[in-house]
């Protein structure tokens, strides 16, 4: 089984909150999905918790505490801030995985743009009110294919 650690002197830009999960994460030798499974969360929202970019609930504290031998107060500490979103990231960004997340918005953000606004008019697609999943699909020659969900809230421009 493969689990996603840190290296953070690749990331230099995350609070301390990252290392602390990321450190008990790989000494339990969990998954985001075993950890997300734990905290009732989706495990992209999980990861997002761990780097920073989201924020967690109480409840997730606790829960991760209990999951993670991390002792409450560090992870109250840690967590109970609002995050600093988008900070991790050098742009462009130099993960080639990464980079080629943002490769598909460079080659296909506007014919997005324009199938969108075909579709519910003028307006964006919210990162706020979001929700995104993670799935793999193998075909029946046995490649693999990732499948990235992508669900945000329509909003519409407002005329003033």
């Amino acid at each position: 089984m493969s689990i996603a650690t840190l290296d953070t002197n690749q990331h230099p830009y995350l609070p301390a909150a990252s290392e602390t999960l990321f450190q008990a994460k790989a000494a339990k030798k969990l998954t985001f999905e075993e950890i997300s499974k734990h905290i009732g969360r989706n495990e992209v929202a999980t990861a997002a918790i761990f780097y920073g970019q989201a924020k967690a609930s109480p409840e997730d504290i606790k829960n991760l505490s209990s999951l993670l031998d991390i002792p409450l107060e560090t992870l109250e500490a840690q967590l109970s801030g609002f995050p600093d979103r988008g900070r991790s990231v050098q742009m462009p960004p130099k993960e080639p995985l990464i980079y080629r997340l943002y490769e598909i918005v460079q080659n296909y953000g506007y014919a997005y743009k324009a199938v969108l606004n075909e579709k519910f008019g003028d307006g964006i697609m919210s990162a706020i009110s979001f929700s995104t999943k993670v799935e793999k699909e193998t075909d029946k020659d046995g490649n693999n294919w990732a499948v990235i969900t992508l669900r945000g809230k329509w909003l519409p421009f407002s005329r003033f």
